[in-house]
Order: C-alpha cells, then sequence, then structure tokens
C-alpha cells in the first residue's frame, strides 16, 4: 500500500514545486532504488496533463563508467539529454541511494572528470533557469542506507524526511507558504545592503554582497528547502571559517574542513580526514576556489545532521557556503564543474552582521 505521504510529496512536486500545465515536457529523473517516488511522480504528471521523460539512472553502472570509461566515453554526452536539457520544460530529480559509501573507493580525479565532462548539462540547466524557461526540483526518497547514515530506523527516518517536507500535515503546499512570506520579509530586507560579517566560535569572515540578489528558496527549487541564499561579490571574500559538519561529496565525506580566503580566493586548506578530496576539488578549476554561494538555513523542522546535504544546509540556526559554481539568478559570475556546500553552526555564541547592523544572533533573525 502506498505510503500517503508519498503521494503528497508527488503532488507538492508537481504542483506547487513546478506547477505542471498540460503539454509541458517533464523529465522525472532517479536511482531504480526510488522506483516508488518515480511511479508516483509520473502519474501525478499525467493527472496535470504533463508529458513525462523517465530518466533512470543505476548506481552501480554510473560506478562502474566513473571506474572504467576511457577518455572519450567520458567526454561523450547522451544526446537525448541534452536534448532534453535544451528544450524540455521542467526537471523533476527524485535521489536515492542504497549504499551511502558505495564511491568511497573511487579516486577523486576521475569522479571530477566525469563532472567536468557533463557540466554543459548543468550550466544550460542553471542558465534557462535563470531565465525561467526550466523549472526544477530536487527531493528525496528514504532508504534503508539513508536510515543508517543518519542513525536511524528506516521507520523513522521515514517520519524525519516527511516531516522535513511538511508531508505529514493536511495541506503541505499552505505550511510551505507560510515558511515562504516569512523568508520574503528577510530577503526584503537584504535588497540594497552591501556588506556581511560572521563571527562566531567557528568563524571570522566577511563578504560583500553589493548588487546581488537574495533568493527566496521555499521548495520550489528543493524539497524539502529553508533558507535564503545569494552569490557573494567574488573577490570580496576575506578571513577564516570552520564547517562543524561533514561534507559529502560521490560518497565521500570529508570532515574537519578549514579554509581561508583572501580577497575572494581560498589560500589555504586542510581537513580532519579525505583531505585529498577536498584539495581535489578545490583544483578542478579556477572557479572552484571562490565561494558561489552564502546561505542562511531556516527550516527548524530538521534540527539534526544526517548526512544529506538536501536536508542539512537547511538545519535551522546555521548557514552554508559552497565552493564552486555560483546560481546566476543571484547576481554570481563564479563558473566552476563544482558546485559543493558547507555547513557552519551558529546558533552558539554566533552573529551576523549586515552593514554595521545585528541581523542574526545565536542562530535567529533578530531583523
Amino acid at each position: 500500500m502506498t505510503d500517503q505521504r508519498l503521494d503528497r510529496l508527488a503532488n507538492v512536486l508537481v504542483d506547487y514545486c513546478c506547477a505542471v500545465k498540460p503539454g509541458m515536457w517533464v523529465g522525472i529523473l532517479g536511482d531504480v532504488i526510488a522506483l516508488p517516488a518515480l511511479r508516483a511522480v509520473y502519474r501525478e504528471v499525467l493527472c496535470y496533463g504533463g508529458n513525462p521523460t523517465l530518466f533512470i539512472s543505476d548506481e552501480w553502472m554510473e560506478r562502474t563508467f566513473i571506474r572504467e570509461a576511457t577518455d572519450e566515453q567520458i567526454a561523450w554526452l547522451d544526446p537525448s539529454q541534452t536534448l532534453y536539457y535544451e528544450q524540455a520544460d521542467i526537471y523533476i530529480r527524485v535521489g536515492a541511494t542504497s549504499n551511502t559509501r558505495a564511491m568511497t573507493n573511487i579516486s577523486a580525479e576521475r569522479t571530477q572528470k566525469v563532472r567536468a565532462a557533463r557540466r554543459p548539462w548543468l550550466d544550460t540547466r542553471l542558465r534557462r533557469a535563470a531565465e525561467g524557461s526550466f523549472e526544477w526540483v530536487a527531493t528525496w526518497y528514504p532508504t534503508e542506507a539513508s536510515a543508517q547514515e543518519a542513525n536511524m530506523s528506516l521507520e523513522e527516518y521515514e517520519d524525519f524526511v516527511y516531516s522535513a517536507m511538511f508531508c505529514d500535515r493536511d495541506d503541505p503546499a499552505g505550511e510551505w507558504r507560510k515558511l515562504s512570506a516569512m523568508q520574503q520579509k528577510k530577503v526584503d530586507w537584504l535588497k540594497g545592503k552591501r556588506q556581511v560579517r560572521l563571527q562566531g566560535p567557528h568563524i571570522d569572515l566577511e563578504l560583500s554582497i553589493a548588487g546581488r540578489t537574495f533568493v527566496n528558496s521555499d521548495g520550489h527549487k528543493n524539497m524539502p528547502s529553508g533558507e535564503i541564499f545569494t552569490g557573494p561579490v567574488e573577490d570580496s571574500v576575506n578571513g577564516w571559517v570552520r564547517f562543524d559538519y561533514p561534507s559529502i561529496v560521490s560518497g565521500r565525506a570529508v570532515s574537519g574542513i578549514e579554509l581561508k580566503f583572501e580577497r575572494g580566493q581560498v589560500v589555504s586548506a586542510r581537513a580532519e580526514s579525505n583531505e585529498d578530496l577536498l584539495h581535489a576539488q578545490l583544483n578542478t578549476d579556477a572557479g572552484a576556489r571562490y565561494l558561489g554561494e552564502f546561505a542562511i538555513g531556516t527550516n527548524f523542522g530538521i534540527n539534526r545532521f544526517t548526512g544529506n546535504i538536501l536536508f542539512d544546509e537547511k538545519i535551522g540556526g546555521t548557514i552554508h557556503m559552497a565552493i564552486g559554481k555560483g546560481y546566476p539568478e543571484t547576481g554570481s559570475r563564479n563558473d566552476s564543474a563544482v558546485h559543493w556546500d558547507m555547513i557552519c553552526d551558529m546558533r552558539r555564541d554566533s552573529a551576523i552582521y549586515v552593514d554595521g547592523e545585528l541581523f542574526y544572533q545565536n542562530g535567529e533573525f533578530v531583523i
């Protein structure tokens, strides 16, 4: 029997997040392990009159490709997916995993080579999204592997996931609209501001937001969401930060990351584990050493670290930053094959000042 919360999620994705209309070309992407969710979304797209295309992936095949593909095979881009990114109306991705450590022994260099080769798809998606011609949303389907990563039983993890998305409520879309209204007040206040300073036990950093736009991330792009974010002026970041939680890329957790910035660029970096992966990311291209995103998490329904960035970056009382590619709609000009989020807890002895005025203290807005 289908979980009613999964049906609510499918409806939120198709109606609230993407506003599917008759005749729209809707891509539904996900791993085979997420099949129940893919089916629910597929049915909902049909109900709303959309034309669904299903792109099913498989962890084993992807892992085999990264290990064994030649340079020529890596450089080849599937023309059907290229056409989709260039012409489709909507992108709905359902993430899921059967093994959170499946990529642990894959070399960072191989992973980055594949990521770099597929960069045109990311560039096209982000460009068209900024132009308003391509809607997209990403979500997550709970599995035993993700539950284990989060130190929960599957049943507990399902409750956590659907609660974070408000799908345990009768009117999930209504709850997202309430959060959206709160966040919009903060975005409106930040409009036209210039300088941000962050201080706390793990951060002493300043950056410019002059001429940049904060985006109200209210579930239309990520589900769950709950953040406001922008792209810092590229050469404005100065200072130091230590990220409290591990940052996971390609199935490998990099913990204890510390970065030092001068004139926007990461000039020194260290990590307590998997430092080689940190440096591989930073050395991908010139843009990987600059920030593409600065954000404040606002979803207090997400109150614990789970090892999944889709949830963790939204933890109420935290901020996160991403090295690499910025979102064009924020005004960011930073370009890279990398976009890697890292989280810093601001719930204790921490503050954010905007143009010298206290804006946020100990994990809560004061403006």
